[in-house]
């Protein structure tokens, strides 16, 4: 079965433009005073920059085959 967010960047990618524009009509609106939006905001941003992390430092497998080049 294949999704329309079937890879990791796409789906990050999305995100980042998600948060983004929220960024940018939050601040149009003046509405980045509120406590909520403030939290849902960086909560979202504390993710894209965990799933980041994540992506960067994890350890690929290799195969046999390449083990043995």
């Amino acid at each position: 079965m294949n999704f329309w967010f079937s890879s990791n960047d796409r789906m990050m990618r999305w995100l980042m433009l998600v948060l983004t524009i929220a960024f940018f009509v939050g601040g149009i609106f003046n509405i980045l005073d509120y406590v909520i939006v403030k939290v849902l905001l960086f909560s979202c941003l504390a993710f894209i920059i965990a799933n980041l992390c994540y992506t960067l430092f994890k350890e690929t497998k290799k195969s046999p085959e390449e083990d043995s080049e």
